[in-house]
């Protein structure tokens, strides 16, 4: 026989979790602001903001995503570590742009993954929206990695990734996250303009001095 929760206890559940998904998107917001700013400090607030998240995703059924989550935590800690020491004089690395074609094969490829994850999940998962919620995880896995590596388009990827994200946030209740995700689609947009006069001028600079 099912054991009934009281509201009360449920109220207080939802408190909880309402609680917690308001830090983990301050966290959030940081990580975003000072990545635009190319601050090393927005990882920091990325590890701190994407352990809390782990914990909501899964106890609303985004598997996909409670489980980026853990990715998202060494990504974290390896893009602090990149943008200190990595590069050829280990002072952190520059902002690079890649060329259409190597975006386009990365798009198919992913894309691909994405799929086969997503039909996965159809079929064997109680995942809610679970192509969706593939191609999200799959694509945000990447962009991550381009973030990391400082590459310019990485903006215009989350621009999409936000977009789908914020439906799927919406339909599950998780108000104050679709929220953020409304404001992280203007600030990626933000960050690209700001990345690009960033990536021009180290361009300029490099062909003065060849």
């Amino acid at each position: 026989m099912n054991k009934v929760l009281p509201w009360y206890s449920v109220l207080s559940d939802v408190q909880a979790m309402t609680v917690w998904e308001a830090v983990a998107v301050v966290l959030a917001l940081a990580y975003l602001l000072l990545a635009m700013k190319q601050s090393r400090w927005c990882w920091i607030a990325a590890f701190a903001s994407t352990s809390i998240y782990t914990v909501i995703f899964w106890h609303v059924a985004l598997l996909m995503e409670s489980a980026l989550n853990f990715y998202y935590i060494g990504m974290a800690m390896y893009g602090y570590w990149v943008w200190t020491q990595g590069g050829e004089q280990h002072k952190g690395v520059e902002i690079t742009s890649l060329s259409r074609m190597t975006h386009a094969k990365l798009i198919g490829v992913t894309a691909l993954v994405a799929v086969i994850v997503g039909y996965i999940m159809a079929n064997y998962t109680h995942a809610a929206f679970p192509y969706w919620d593939a191609a999200t995880t799959c694509f945000a896995v990447v962009t991550t990695y381009l973030v990391a590596k400082k590459v310019l388009e990485n903006w215009l990827y989350w621009v999409v990734i936000d977009l789908v994200s914020i439906y799927l946030y919406f339909s599950k209740g998780l108000m104050l996250t679709s929220l953020l995700f409304v404001f992280y689609v203007i600030l990626a947009l933000a960050g690209y303009v700001v990345w690009s006069k960033r990536w021009r001028l180290n361009v300029s600079a490099t062909a003065a001095l060849a």
